[in-house]
């Protein structure tokens, strides 16, 4: 999962520096160092991949609630010896996937706003 998920994020990333490939160039030309217009896309990144924790957690929180309180998953307990799938909430575990997947999808979208650098601020201007 981590893996799809951080492949998304290079891509969106991507597509992000394409779209803004005038706008690094203007940067570039007023004087903004490449790390400082690196740092713009990482900050939109990170906004991106902390709105998709919130909303998986939310969902993936409350199915396990449901699943805890109502048992909507049944089991046959002749081959299962309980009669409804068990449920743990562990928050301490659900941290820290949450700071992992931020710490790896962080990581790795350092590799694609690496090619902020190569962009000449002359013709990046020009781009259409």
């Amino acid at each position: 999962m981590i893996v799809v998920a951080t492949i998304n994020m290079v891509v969106a990333l991507l597509v992000l520096i394409l779209e803004r490939t005038q706008m690094i160039g203007i940067l570039k030309a007023l004087g903004s160092n490449n790390w400082s217009v690196r740092k713009i896309f990482l900050y939109n990144a990170f906004h991106l991949i902390l709105r998709g924790l919130f909303w998986g957690n939310a969902i993936g929180i409350s199915l396990l609630l449901i699943q805890e309180y109502f048992g909507i998953i049944q089991l046959n307990p002749e081959n299962y010896y309980v009669s409804q799938a068990p449920v743990e909430i562990n928050l301490g575990y659900i941290l820290l996937l949450n700071l992992l997947t931020i710490t790896v999808c962080l990581l790795v979208l350092l590799i694609p706003s690496y090619m902020i650098t190569k962009i000449s601020p002359v013709k990046a201007i020009r781009f259409e």
